[in-house]
């Protein structure tokens, strides 16, 4: 009897450290679900825009839970598509990245200042900043006209080793995907 409960024990003690050597797995799993479908939404709806020759346009709803993504049509205003981030990851700027457009460590494509979550309509104003208008030519621009160049930050709240950043050049269309780090000293980004 005494075996069986010392085999318990020691079942039980590896168990435990188990679950605790997979909570941070799960956490960058959940977080990297989010990121990839953020980027699938926008990459979905240049697509779009390119291959039917129309307008398509993507809607970012930070205050909604679960945060959404959602693509519309332009000029029928139809919804073709609706993506929810997991709900443990929002739409989310954890304090302590980095702020400076243009010194290491800086914002990543040296968009804004690290402070909006989802900051698009970079240096111009009239815009709104959660919205994007992909067009046929594959560039990306405001809802007045202007080509917009922005920066959507994704994190689980509280953990800032969590932080993913994805950036648009707007004149292209381009995508890029950045991963937040730590050098010892100071949290960088790098694109992933």
């Amino acid at each position: 009897m005494i075996e069986m409960m010392v085999v318990i024990a020691l079942i039980m003690i590896v168990l435990a450290f188990s679950i605790m050597a997979i909570q941070p797995a799960l956490k960058q799993n959940h977080v990297t679900e989010a990121y990839n479908t953020t980027l699938m939404a926008l990459r979905q709806a240049r697509d779009f825009s390119v291959a039917q020759r129309q307008i398509y346009f993507v809607t970012f709803f930070p205050l909604v839970q679960p945060n959404a993504i959602t693509i519309t049509q332009g000029s029928t205003g139809t919804v073709t598509a609706t993506y929810f981030l997991p709900s443990d990851i929002a739409f989310d700027v954890e304090p302590n990245i980095p702020t400076s457009p243009t010194t290491f460590p800086q914002t990543p494509d040296g968009f804004g200042v690290g402070t909006t979550t989802i900051d698009f309509d970079q240096g111009i104003a009239g815009g709104v900043k959660t919205v994007i208008y992909f067009y046929p030519d594959g560039s990306a621009e405001d809802a007045v006209g202007n080509v917009n160049n922005g920066v959507v930050y994704l994190a689980m709240p509280g953990f800032i080793d969590t932080s993913r950043a994805i950036t648009l050049w707007g004149a292209t269309g381009r995508l890029r995907g950045w991963h937040i780090y730590f050098n010892g000293a100071k949290w960088y980004w790098r694109q992933q």
